[in-house]
């Protein structure tokens, strides 16, 4: 993927930011280390100062935060790609693994292998294959991990599921019984965000999980099979029959505002990722078990939708010391578990600690470490090109529900931007 095809991709954000976000730093003095990232919620936000005093503490030298608000980093993928075009890298900056905008920088000759600083730190040994495959191209490492989240997941309120007699529903057809319950009685069944123009994509894409199984669905997303297929077209349908059961005012509603009506009892379900668990604990205060309960979205168990943030080496510092030691701690068993139980994901090394996590995580950590590994449409699983076409299609489909012209979409998107 070409830079410049990034570019357009994210051109019509950038414009929309000059008024907005603020111009960010020049090249950093030496020994001082940007770090660009999304993460400017609370659970995030102070998941991310953590590792950053760690950092500071051990090196003795300063960080500069350039966090740019908007969910799923739609706006800081944006900026990102004008300071890479330009020539002024940040020190290290997130990006999501997998053949999404990872890939990206490395074949724009972005990024710097890393396998000696793996080496150097023994994570080979400590990183699961299945992980390092999602960050490895070509023989070369180009990110080091530092959470591992769910994006399959139910999550529901335990007090109305609790008065209606209703349990988590494990397929498609419990779902739409327990739905029908809660709608009669004046709940909304499924609470659904869909601002940032991916939400109503990771709903897709487990709805299509559970529809196809993880086999078929990783053809699906590798290019080894076609888009106009009958299972891609079944999970359509059922994305739009739930979307009967959801909230009219969806496209307002930014991602934490549908967890919100599930704590408030306002909705009884949401499907978002394990970043929920995060908002649900260190925003709301709520416990794992009796302020929320979840479960694989239906028909999914078995499956991890695996969704990793990363930070890499740009290819153009004049100094990647800074770097290189904030990648260590990054990666280090103690970076990992004090950044992850802040922010309510989990550390993706094999030697994590279980006791730091909370009920929830404990059980996310078991599953990611039996179950398939797949990956999300807009979270890494798929390259820009067909990342934003398809994005462009849901955000037509959630209103029309066209069925047949959304796979038709999604069928021309894989044939103009291959996925093998």
């Amino acid at each position: 993927m070409k830079r410049s095809r990034i570019i357009a991709a994210g051109a019509a954000a950038l414009i929309a930011l000059t008024a907005t976000v603020p111009a960010l730093a020049a090249t950093a003095p030496k020994g001082e280390l940007q770090i660009f990232s999304w993460w400017t919620g609370v659970s995030s936000s102070k998941a991310l100062q953590s590792l950053i005093n760690i950092y500071e503490h051990e090196y003795h030298a300063k960080v500069i935060n350039e966090a740019v608000a908007g969910g799923a980093g739609s706006n800081a993928k944006a900026v990102l790609a004008s300071r890479m075009e330009a020539g002024n890298p940040p020190g290290t900056f997130q990006v999501h693994g997998g053949n999404g905008s990872l890939l990206s920088w490395v074949q724009a000759n972005d990024m710097v292998p890393l396998n000696s600083l793996y080496k150097q730190e023994g994570w080979y040994k400590v990183f699961p294959k299945s992980l390092l495959n999602l960050i490895t191209f070509k023989g070369k490492i180009y990110g080091v991990p530092v959470d591992m989240q769910r994006g399959n997941v139910l999550w529901y309120n335990p007090q109305i599921f609790h008065k209606y007699h209703l349990t988590a529903p494990k397929t498609f057809a419990e779902f739409f019984h327990d739905a029908a319950i809660l709608k009669k009685h004046g709940i909304t069944p499924l609470a659904l965000a869909n601002h940032g123009n991916w939400e109503a994509t990771l709903l897709y894409c487990d709805v299509l999980l559970g529809t196809v199984g993880p086999e078929k669905y990783e053809d699906l997303m590798t290019g080894k099979m076609s888009w106009n297929t009958p299972g891609v077209k079944s999970a359509a349908a059922t994305f739009t029959k739930m979307m009967s059961y959801t909230n009219s005012d969806f496209s307002a509603l930014h991602w934490s505002q549908a967890d919100q009506m599930v704590a408030q009892g306002k909705a009884a379900m949401n499907v978002m990722g394990d970043w929920a668990q995060g908002y649900f604990t260190t925003d709301l205060h709520l416990k794992p078990g009796s302020g929320f309960g979840w479960a694989p979205t239906p028909q999914t168990k078995g499956s991890f939708a695996a969704v990793t943030d990363v930070f890499g080496l740009p290819a153009k510092l004049k100094d990647n010391t800074p770097t290189l030691n904030f990648l260590k701690v990054l990666g280090s068993e103690k970076g990992q578990d004090t950044f992850n139980p802040l922010k309510g994901t989990f550390s993706p090394r094999l030697d994590a600690n279980p006791a730091k996590y909370d009920a929830y995580s404990r059980q996310a950590m078991q599953s990611y470490k039996k179950d398939k590994l797949v990956l999300i449409i807009g979270q890494g699983g798929a390259n820009p090109g067909f990342t934003n076409a398809f994005s462009n299609a849901m955000e037509i489909f959630v209103t029309n529900h066209n069925i047949p012209n959304f796979v038709s979409a999604i069928q021309s998107a894989a044939q103009s931007n291959p996925l093998s």
